[in-house]
């Protein structure tokens, strides 16, 4: 749809006010003379001026018959041809004779003039003269200006006030919460890209209303599944620690499987809410980096040597792969804590005597690792959502690996924040595979 600025429509209602009346009066000028001259015929007044000076002539030379019939009648005659009317007054202001008693020069220009003879006024003279007939055209022409006005009043409204009061009304409707009202189009330029820049407003207010509809779904969730992690192991550690209040474990050995029970218990109390804090600092504040040339085959060694005793109960064997030359520019203590959280997630889901396999080399201005086990692997619905906070897989939500469903989701933000990515997958020959990359030198 083709637009208009408001300035261009304001010098075309302009001119059309101004056009139309002129036509008017031009139409109907040429219905009254019959040509579209404007300007007064020159040999016309001059015919004009000859009548006048007769007709003077006639009325100064006969004062003496003024009151004649036959007199009045000639003058009647000079009268016609100069499309004329006269009054003749005496001394004493009385009607002598008028030609036209109707006439009383409303719309007519006159010429006036004494008479005296022998030094004594005889009378006063006034001569109407005809005037061109422009009664019709000023009519026509005020009929035009009306008419222009009317319809440029009329498309004004239909196309700046009718927009404007529908997006008014459109703005209340949005603010109310009805996110589909209609916007009004237009055919000026300014208020096209006015309803245009509301669009987009709606647009991302929308997007904002969803994004915070959401969250706020999350934030539920979050606070459901955190209550459930909570209450699970807190439930456990207090039903143990009333059984040694109680006396129930009556044997050494007994109390001190409650006494290890407990203990478990509470240090997967402590991994959750250690998790919880890293993950909402992550998410929500500002984590600032401590850059510094790190090898990452250290990053990888710690990070082993610290699930060693875990992977030691289970009878697990961690085989590290890691070539010289892993050098990058990061903060080491978080990308411990990644590779810390990606071993402990593959220590929980290898069964006992299984093997986990690690791998780190160079590639150009990359590190790449991955980490494999031989455990039962992601199924379809976990790789669409492994790294989803709090997000388990297991259908019964149970705790029973000592996860607590944020390691992936930590991991994976600690990783990005280096400028690099991660990924999960399963190996051809079985187990799940967590492969990721970090560029050596990162300028984020």
């Amino acid at each position: 749809m083709k637009t208009l600025r408001i300035r261009t429509f304001t010098f075309l209602c302009l001119f059309f006010i101004l056009l139309v009346p002129w036509i008017f009066y031009l139409t109907a000028h040429f219905m009254e003379t019959k040509t579209l001259r404007i300007t007064e015929d020159r040999p016309q007044d001059e015919l004009m001026q000859r009548h006048l000076m007769e007709i003077t002539h006639l009325i100064e030379t006969g004062a003496d018959k003024w009151k004649d019939p036959n007199w009045q009648n000639q003058l009647v005659k000079a009268l016609q041809q100069g499309n004329m009317d006269v009054a003749i007054f005496s001394a004493s202001d009385q009607v002598i004779y008028r030609s036209n008693p109707e006439h009383r020069g409303a719309l007519s220009s006159a010429e006036q003039f004494s008479v005296i003879e022998d030094g004594q006024l005889r009378g006063r003279v006034i001569i109407y003269l005809p005037q061109p007939p422009k009664t019709v055209q000023m009519i026509s022409m005020l009929a035009g200006f009306s008419l222009a006005f009317f319809v440029v009043a009329m498309e004004m409204r239909r196309f700046l006030l009718k927009p404007l009061e529908r997006m008014s009304f459109a703005a209340r409707q949005i603010a109310a919460g009805h996110w589909d009202a209609e916007l009004p189009q237009s055919r000026i330029a300014e208020i096209t890209a006015v309803h245009d820049g509301f669009a987009v407003m709606v647009k991302g207010l929308k997007n904002a209303f969803r994004k915070q509809a959401e969250l706020e779904e999350e934030r539920r969730f979050v606070i459901g599944a955190v209550a459930h992690d909570l209450r699970t192991p807190l439930f456990a550690l207090r039903g143990y620690l009333d059984g040694l209040e109680q006396g129930i474990a009556q044997s050494p050995e007994k109390v001190a499987k409650y006494v290890a029970v407990c203990k478990e218990k509470s240090a997967q109390l402590d991994r959750l809410v250690e998790d919880l804090f890293t993950f909402t600092k992550m998410e929500y504040l500002e984590t600032g980096l401590n850059p510094k040339t790190v090898d990452f085959n250290i990053i990888i060694r710690k990070s082993i040597d610290s699930l060693s005793p875990l992977a030691r109960e289970k009878h697990i064997s961690i085989t590290n792969h890691a070539t010289d030359g892993c050098f990058i520019s990061g903060d080491m203590h978080l990308l411990e804590r990644a590779i810390s959280n990606l071993l402990d997630n593959a220590v929980r889901h290898t069964p006992p005597n299984g093997e986990i396999v690690v791998q780190c080399y160079a590639d150009h201005e990359q590190v790449k690792f991955e980490i494999r086990d031989n455990g039962p692997g992601f199924s379809a619905e976990e790789l669409q959502r492994v790294f989803e906070p709090l997000y388990r897989g297991e259908v019964s939500r149970n705790r029973s690996t000592g996860g607590s469903g944020l390691g992936l989701t930590i991991s994976q933000k600690m990783i990005r924040q280096h400028g690099g990515e991660l990924a999960a997958g399963n190996h051809p020959e079985g187990g799940a595979l967590l492969t990721g990359w970090i560029p050596v030198n990162h300028t984020g």
